[in-house]
C-alpha cells in the first residue's frame, strides 16, 4: 500500500507568480482548481498501482493493455478554511482493491512554517481498470498490507465499497421513500406546495425555477490520456457554476461544505457541446443554522444533428450561508421527479451533518 503514495506541493505561498494561476476574487484559492487536482492526482495513483511505484511514463494505452477511468467520487469533505493562503500539499494513496476497482483515498493539507500541516480536505474516489482492447473490467494488482495502520485504511476503503453498494440498494430510483420521509415531503406539501397559498409565496420558491444552466465547447487543451475531457476539468465547471447558484438562492456568499458525490456515466468526447445544469435540491430548514443549501449538476453532451441530449456526469455539492443568517427561502418540488430529488437532497443534507458533527466530537475529544 505504501508504494502507491504520492504527493504534490503547490507553494502558493512562496510563489506570487502561482498564486496568481489560482487566485478567486476574494484574494483565496479557488477550490475548484484545488479539487481539479485532486481528481489527477487520484489516476496518477492508481497507475501508480498498476504500472509500479518507479514508473515515470504512462506509455501508449494499446501498449500498456489497460487503462483507468474514475468510476465515482464517494465524498470530498473540507475540513478547515483555505486562508490564509499557505503552501498547500496534495497527497494519496491506494487504500483497496477489489477485483477490478480501486479505492484512493485523497488528502489536502495546509503546511504552516510554525505549526506543521492542517488537514483541510479529505476524499475518497474509486477507480476501475478496463482492457483497451474489450473495454470490459480487467483484474488490479491486489494491494499488500505490511503494518496495522494500513490495514485500517484497508478496512476503511471496504467499508466505502460496501456502504456505496448499499446507498445504490437504497436509492430513490429503486425503493420508494420511507415513512418519515413521505410524511415530512407531504407536510411540505401542504404547508408551501399550493398553488394558490399567497401567504407563503414569498418564501417559497419551485425547484424548477431554481435552474441555472452553461453551454460550452470542449476544447482539445482539456483532454486526458485518454483523448477525452478530463474529468477533473468537469468537476471544476460542475463546482463553479452550482456555486453561483447557491449564493443566487442563499443571497449570500457561500462557504463549501462539501462534494456529496459523483457519478461519470460516460466520458466526454473532445470536440462536443456540453450542457451543464444547476438545481437547488434542499436546503436547511428556515430559522436554523448552519443555513445549508444542496445543489445538484448535470453535465450532458448535445447532440448537433438530432437535438438529444445524453446524461455524463451527476455532481451533487453541499455550501453553507456565512453571513450568519438563515436561509432565506424554502425549496418546493412540483412534481414526484422533483419530489425523490428533493429527498435526496435531504439525505445528503443529514448525512453531511452527521459526518461533521463526528469529526468535531473527534476533533474535542484530542483537545
Amino acid at each position: 500500500m505504501h508504494e502507491t503514495y504520492s504527493q504534490i506541493v503547490l507553494p502558493f505561498a512562496s510563489s506570487p507568480e502561482l498564486f496568481e494561476q489560482y487566485m478567486n476574487a476574494s484574494g483565496g484559492l479557488r477550490t475548484g482548481m484545488l479539487m481539479e487536482h485532486l481528481d489527477s492526482l487520484a489516476g496518477s495513483i492508481a497507475y501508480k498501482h498498476m504500472l509500479g511505484p518507479s514508473v515515470e511514463t504512462l506509455g501508449r494505452v494499446q501498449e500498456r493493455g489497460f487503462y483507468i477511468v474514475t468510476a465515482s467520487v464517494e465524498r470530498l469533505d473540507m475540513l478547515a478554511s483555505l486562508y490564509p493562503v499557505r503552501d498547500i500539499c496534495l497527497s494519496g494513496q491506494v487504500i483497496y482493491t477489489g477485483k477490478s476497482s480501486m479505492e484512493v483515498a485523497v488528502k489536502m493539507e495546509a503546511l504552516n512554517p510554525n505549526r506543521g500541516e492542517e488537514t483541510l480536505m479529505l476524499g475518497r474516489f474509486s477507480m476501475v481498470c478496463r482492457d483497451a482492447s474489450t473495454h470490459k473490467a480487467r483484474p488490479v494488482n491486489p494491494l499488500i498490507i505490511d503494518t496495522p495502520e494500513e490495514e485500517v485504511l484497508y478496512k476503511m476503503g471496504e467499508s466505502s465499497k460496501n456502504r456505496r453498494k448499499h446507498a445504490a440498494l437504497q436509492a430513490l430510483s429503486r425503493v420508494p421513500p420511507s415513512s418519515d420521509e413521505a410524511a415530512e415531503l407531504h407536510a411540505t406539501y401542504l404547508k408551501c406546495g399550493q398553488e394558490d397559498d399567497s401567504l407563503v409565496w414569498s418564501d417559497r420558491v419551485w425547484m424548477g425555477d431554481t435552474l441555472l444552466e452553461k453551454t460550452m465547447l470542449m476544447f482539445p487543451q482539456e483532454r486526458n490520456v485518454h483523448q477525452k475531457v478530463f474529468g477533473g476539468y468537469l468537476m471544476r465547471l460542475a463546482y463553479e457554476l452550482g456555486f453561483a447558484n447557491a449564493c443566487f438562492f442563499m443571497r449570500s456568499h457561500v462557504t463549501f461544505h462539501s462534494l456529496d458525490g459523483i457519478s461519470f456515466t460516460q466520458p466526454v468526447p473532445i470536440g462536443s457541446i456540453l450542457r451543464l445544469r444547476s438545481q437547488i435540491l434542499h436546503t436547511s430548514p428556515p430559522g436554523t443554522l448552519p443555513a445549508n443549501v444542496h445543489v445538484r449538476v448535470v453535465a450532458g453532451v448535445v447532440n448537433v444533428q438530432t437535438g438529444r441530449e445524453e446524461t455524463t456526469n451527476d455532481f451533487r455539492f453541499t455550501w453553507a450561508r456565512d453571513d450568519g443568517k438563515s436561509t432565506p427561502r424554502i425549496i418546493v418540488p412540483k412534481t414526484y421527479q422533483e419530489a425523490m430529488l428533493w429527498l435526496e437532497g435531504k439525505r445528503a443534507l443529514e448525512m453531511g451533518a452527521q459526518i461533521r458533527g463526528s469529526r468535531n466530537r473527534a476533533l474535542g475529544g484530542e483537545k
